[in-house]
């Protein structure tokens, strides 16, 4: 595979141009003792595995920084379709899927390549260390099913963080996007080193889990 010619379009398309990323510290009045309802609500998100969401990207890393646009995130239990541009160069969509275990990348111009290590192959195409196979959960709200984690609660008795597998994952904002299901993450930063990684969530939805 040749990755520096995907790292060098994917990087563009994802990381291309400046954007400033502004991360808060990390709150006081954090609790790691779960509310009551914790166990009811993480039951009822663990539920809700087959959804899409749209929104936006910004990421800023020692090397480079830039946004893009989330054209759609469509998760099928474990499997997942990620179509992402980048809104400011006018480039068309790259896409990725996957699943534990498998990833497929497709570029602008319809180059694919495969892995079976999905963090391998994203972390050769894009720089990033990203735990795309955590990350499912973690945009729900809840910790991946691999590894130990902490978690963090708090005030009103909302999930604030999670630290896992050297990441801190900062929920900066819920809200109720979906009738008869609890808040969803609407903003959230994650924070591993010097990399910063915010997703602002635009629409959530429930599917029925037909591919596209």
């Amino acid at each position: 595979m040749r990755f520096p010619a995907i790292a060098l379009t994917l990087a563009t398309l994802i990381l291309g141009g400046c954007t400033s990323l502004q991360v808060d510290p990390l709150p006081e009045g954090l609790t790691e003792q779960p509310p009551a309802s914790w166990n009811e609500y993480r039951a009822r998100l663990n539920q809700f595995q087959q959804w899409e969401l749209t929104g936006k990207l910004a990421v800023r890393q020692p090397s480079d920084s830039g946004t893009a646009v989330i054209n759609y995130w469509n998760q099928n239990q474990e499997a997942y379709e990620l179509a992402l541009s980048s809104s400011f160069l006018g480039m068309g969509r790259t896409t990725i899927e996957g699943m534990p275990g498998f990833v497929e990348l497709t570029l602008p111009d319809g180059e694919q390549y495969q892995s079976g290590n999905p963090e391998a192959l994203i972390e050769a195409a894009t720089g990033w260390q990203l735990p795309i196979n955590s990350l499912t959960w973690w945009i729900r709200g809840l910790p991946g099913p691999d590894g130990d984690y902490r978690l963090f609660f708090d005030d009103q008795d909302r999930l604030a963080v999670i630290r896992q597998k050297g990441w801190e994952i900062r929920y900066d904002r819920w809200q109720a996007f979906i009738e008869g299901y609890p808040s969803l993450p609407a903003r959230v930063t994650a924070v591993k080193g010097e990399k910063r990684v915010r997703l602002a969530v635009t629409s959530w939805r429930q599917t029925d889990g037909d591919s596209r």
